[in-house]
């Protein structure tokens, strides 16, 4: 007697149905039988339209009744494939192997062969698909989520900006990783409200469509004939770009006056200087005892100006500062405690 074929085709719900592999469809029109548990999956439409008859087996959760019925199913050498579920059909293989190690140390002959074929792969960002789901699941059914609008969801974005840049400056990639997961969020969370606008919705796609586009119109060096000299030529390209795609007519025309104001001093700073506009600045000196607000301004702004020739970030630099305050400030109390 020939034995038989058990082949669990695997397949991800995360690419449209019907784009399977040639030797997936090779196997399901030539097996004998093609069973699954789960009626609903998502390659049944188009596996029928191609002439395919699948079997759906009543026994979801119970993987060591499914695993038996498959051997038994395959005797004879007959080829049997198990179209597994969207999550994979945890527990199949493993009860598959118990019973086939069984089996043969029973020395039952003419045992199946299991084989695994992999009938169609997530593509690089597909589980971006899952979160576009969450998100539909979360704003349709969570009361929280459903209350939510652009507005109301700025404190979070802000919030999660900066505990991403704390992840980043710490060096925590555990946390970054949970970080800017957190930040996707908040991008997904607003595209899905922006679908819901009554005279003009747009969507994540058209988000992602208007970045591309952005990106290739900006970036002549990469997707052009462009041949920059060196990393400030392509910065002062970008902003040339910047300012004849949005009609500005000054090199400072848009910088955001909310930003934290060593960032926005730096950032008028770097526009000015790319835009080749020599302006006087102010020089660096000791402030007198008691500064006025303008005099503790200038001093500021020059101090910013000194970080840029200098190649630094005034704004992480005072971070970092303010994080050595705050291990000085622990071993002064771990002292004062361990002294009393």
């Amino acid at each position: 007697m020939t034995s038989g074929r058990v082949v669990l085709l695997l397949t991800t719900p995360r690419v449209a149905p019907g784009l399977l592999a040639w030797p997936a469809w090779e196997l399901l029109r030539s097996a004998d039988r093609v069973l699954t548990g789960d009626p609903h999956h998502s390659q049944l439409p188009a596996i029928a339209a191609a002439g395919v008859a699948v079997e759906t087996l009543d026994q979801p959760d119970a993987p060591l009744a499914v695993a038996r019925t498959l051997l038994d199913a395959a005797r004879a050498g007959r080829t049997l494939v198990w179209l597994t579920a969207d999550d994979g059909d945890p527990g199949l293989a493993d009860a598959l192997g118990q019973l086939l190690a069984g089996q043969a140390e029973a020395g039952v002959p003419d045992l199946p062969e299991l084989e695994v074929l992999p009938g169609s792969y997530d593509l690089p960002g597909s589980r971006l698909l899952d979160l576009l789901s969450v998100m539909d699941q979360l704003r349709d059914r969570c009361p929280w989520v459903k209350q939510q609008d652009h507005r109301s969801l700025v404190r979070y974005l802000i919030e999660e900006a900066y505990e991403t840049v704390e992840a980043i400056e710490t060096g925590d990639r555990t946390h970054l990783r949970e970080e800017l997961g957190d930040l996707l969020f908040q991008v997904v969370f607003h595209a899905r409200l922006a679908e819901e606008h009554a005279e003009s919705p747009w969507a994540i796609d058209d988000v992602a469509g208007d970045l591309v586009e952005k990106l290739v119109r900006r970036n002549p060096h990469v997707f052009g004939e462009a041949t920059p000299a060196d990393v400030a030529e392509i910065e002062n390209v970008w902003d040339q770009l910047k300012l004849a795609e949005k009609r500005r007519t000054s090199a400072v025309e848009g910088v955001p006056l909310g930003l934290p104001g060593l960032t926005l001093a730096e950032k008028l700073l770097g526009r000015t200087s790319r835009a080749g506009l020599d302006l006087p600045l102010p020089r660096v000196e000791p402030l007198p005892d008691q500064p006025t607000a303008e005099q503790l301004g200038e001093a500021l702004f020059g101090l910013v100006n000194a970080a840029r020739e200098a190649g630094l970030d005034p704004e992480q630099a005072l971070r970092d500062a303010c994080r050595r305050y705050i291990a000085a400030v622990h071993a002064a109390e771990s002292g004062s405690g361990s002294g009393s």
